[in-house]
C-alpha cells in the first residue's frame, strides 16, 4: 500500500495564515496611514532645518514583492538599506536623484523659484552623504511611528545609487512587500521618494504619530552635521600636465622607456580637477621621493569650488 502524496500548500494562502501577505484594504490603509504620518512632520523637519520649505504629499502604494517594487522603481534613485528592530528586519527608503539635487542647490544657497528641474542621474558621493541623511530623518519619522513606544534607533545603511543594488539569495527579496509613495516639492521641481517594507511588518504596525520634540533637530544641528559630512567626505583629484606637441608619426613609433618632454620649460603648469571640474592651477614639483603639485592659483571662489565637486 503506498503512501498518500503530501498536500502542497497554496504559497498565498499561506502568506495569508502567517500574517506576511494582507488584503488590499488593509494594506492600502496601512499606507495611507504612514503617508499622512510622513507629510504631517517632515515639512516641518526640513523647514526647521534647512531653512526652506519642502512640501511632503502622500501619493498612494503599490504591492509586490520586496525586490521587484524597488527595481521597478528605474534608475537615476538612491537607495538605503535599513531595518528596525522589533518591527522589520529589513525595509528600504529610496528617493529620486532630482530631489537630492535640489536639495544640495539650495542648502548651497540657489533660490528655490529659479532652480529648474535637473536631469535624473547616478548621485556623486557628497550627493549621496546628503540623501542619507534625508533617510535618516524618514527613518527618524517612522520608528517613532511604529516602534510602539520601544525607543529602538533604526539601523541605515549606507545611502549608495541603485544601479549598483545587488540582490540578496536569503529569500527576502521575495518577501510581500508595499511601496509608500510620497511627492515631494522644492520651489517648481516635485520630486519623489519612497518607503518599500515587508508587508508583515506593515500588517502588525500601530501607526501613531510621533511627538515632534521626538524628531525634530534644529537649523543648526542639520548645518553642522552637513558641513562635517561634506568636510570629511573623500574626493578623488585629477593632475593634468601638457607635454609637448609631437608628430602623429613620432606618437605611433612610442615604445616603452621613450621620454616626452614637458610643454614648459621651467615651472611646469598642471590643472588639478574633480568631478570632471577644474579647481587649481599649480606648479610641478617634488618633495623627497614623492613627486607633488604646488597651488598657485584657483578657478573661483570657495562656495564655487564646492559647487564644482559636490556636482
Amino acid at each position: 500500500m503506498t503512501a498518500p502524496a503530501k498536500q502542497k500548500h497554496d504559497p498565498i494562502v499561506l502568506a495569508r495564515l502567517l500574517g506576511q501577505l494582507g488584503d488590499r484594504e488593509t494594506i492600502s490603509k496601512q499606507c495611507a496611514s504612514l503617508g499622512e504620518v510622513l507629510a504631517e512632520f517632515l515639512p516641518d523637519i526640513f523647514a526647521s532645518e534647512l531653512g526652506f520649505d519642502v512640501a511632503v504629499t502622500y501619493a498612494g502604494y503599490e504591492v509586490g514583492r520586496y525586490g521587484q517594487l524597488i527595481s521597478s522603481l528605474g534608475g537615476a534613485m538612491a537607495v538605503s538599506d535599513c531595518a528596525l528592530r522589533n518591527w522589520s528586519d529589513q525595509y528600504a527608503v529610496v528617493c529620486d536623484s532630482p530631489f537630492v539635487i535640489t536639495l544640495v542647490e539650495n542648502m548651497l544657497g540657489a533660490v528655490s523659484d529659479s532652480i529648474e528641474e535637473p536631469e535624473p542621474r547616478p548621485l556623486s558621493k557628497i550627493e549621496l552623504d546628503v540623501a542619507a541623511m534625508v533617510f535618516d530623518r524618514v527613518s527618524g519619522v517612522l520608528a517613532t511611528a511604529v516602534g510602539d513606544g520601544n525607543g529602538y534607533e533604526p539601523v541605515i545603511g549606507p545611502a549608495y545609487n541603485v544601479e549598483g543594488r545587488k540582490t540578496s539569495a536569503d529569500g527576502t527579496e521575495d518577501a510581500f512587500a508595499a511601496t509608500v509613495k510620497m511627492s515631494v516639492g522644492i520651489g517648481p521641481v516635485l520630486s519623489s521618494f519612497y518607503l518599500v517594507a515587508p508587508q508583515q511588518a506593515l500588517l502588525k504596525a500601530k501607526i501613531t504619530p510621533p511627538r515632534p520634540a521626538k524628531i525634530a533637530k534644529s537649523r543648526k544641528e542639520w548645518s553642522d552635521q552637513l558641513s562635517e559630512q561634506v568636510r570629511r567626505s573623500k574626493v578623488t583629484l585629477q593632475a593634468r600636465i601638457r607635454l609637448e606637441s609631437q608628430s602623429l608619426d613620432t606618437v605611433s613609433r612610442l615604445q616603452a622607456g621613450d621620454i616626452i618632454p614637458f610643454h614648459d620649460a621651467n615651472d611646469v603648469r598642471v590643472d588639478v580637477s574633480a568631478n570632471g571640474s577644474k579647481l587649481y592651477v599649480c606648479e610641478f614639483g617634488r618633495s623627497g621621493a614623492r613627486y607633488t603639485v604646488r597651488v598657485k592659483d584657483t578657478y573661483g571662489s570657495e562656495d564655487e569650488l564646492l559647487q564644482h565637486i559636490i556636482g
